[in-house]
């Protein structure tokens, strides 16, 4: 089924030092945009950088030239939570989102995850790598053990019902942005995206997993250790906050 409702929406990507893959990607999710998703709504990649310092930005400002509806903002501070904040403050569209620019969430879930917003079927929709349904090709064994056990401890901590925090796919209402980072979703780190499906359930917003097909990057720049200790971190942080 084809939503009729238009919308508008704004798809942040955020990058790091990504000249390599940068046009090609956003050039494949702009084609794809084109394509397939006219129909949902108008809608924007927002190009967020980081901090990059290769030739991200000079790669970026010239996509925005010639793709319309791209768009770029730069941050000279790091770190995907600020990235997505900066963005999303910003916006005025009906629903923001985001994913990775490595594109391993197939861009075929875009449809049913933005129908179930426009719908109102779902306040926040997220990818999952663990729900029944969703596929996971090329995952290494402990990068796939690290995000279960995290999973696990987000569950225990917080008493969450969605199976897959980490998963890079994730939009939702802005209307509910500025409630959601009053509440607690603040961090400038990897751990926001997760922040926002725990503050909304914390809020009674209705959160969503959608089962996705996931084709792991062997190139990822992810750093295991330093990210786990990054996510405690942030999660002892978080349960402070929503104590009080």
């Amino acid at each position: 089924m084809k939503v009729k409702i238009m919308v508008t929406i704004e798809i942040t990507i955020p990058v790091l030092n990504e000249e390599v893959s940068l046009s090609k990607q956003i050039r494949k999710t702009h084609a794809f945009i084109g394509e397939y998703l006219q129909d949902i709504g108008l809608i924007k990649i927002i190009i967020a950088d980081n901090g990059s310092t290769d030739g991200t930005q000079k790669i970026a400002q010239s996509l925005t030239k010639e793709l319309q509806g791209v768009e770029y903002i730069r941050l000279e501070q790091r770190g995907v939570g600020r990235a997505l904040k900066a963005s999303w403050i910003k916006s005025n569209a009906d629903i923001v989102g985001y994913f990775d620019l490595d594109l391993a969430t197939d861009l075929k879930y875009l449809r049913p995850a933005l129908e179930l917003i426009v719908l109102r079927r779902a306040d926040i929709v997220s990818g999952s790598r663990l729900s029944k349904g969703a596929k996971v090709i090329g995952r290494k064994s402990l990068r796939n053990f690290t995000s279960i056990c995290f999973n696990y401890i987000v569950k225990f901590t917080f008493s969450t019902s969605f199976s897959d925090g980490m998963c890079g796919f994730k939009f939702i209402k802005r209307e509910m942005l500025e409630k959601l980072m009053e509440t607690g979703a603040k961090s400038d780190g990897w751990f926001f995206a997760t922040e926002i499906l725990v503050v909304g359930e914390y809020l009674k917003y209705k959160v969503l997993d959608l089962p996705v097909t996931w084709t792991d990057d062997p190139n990822s720049k992810v750093k295991v250790i330093k990210l786990t200790i990054e996510y405690l971190k942030a999660m002892i942080a978080l349960r402070k906050q929503l104590n009080q």
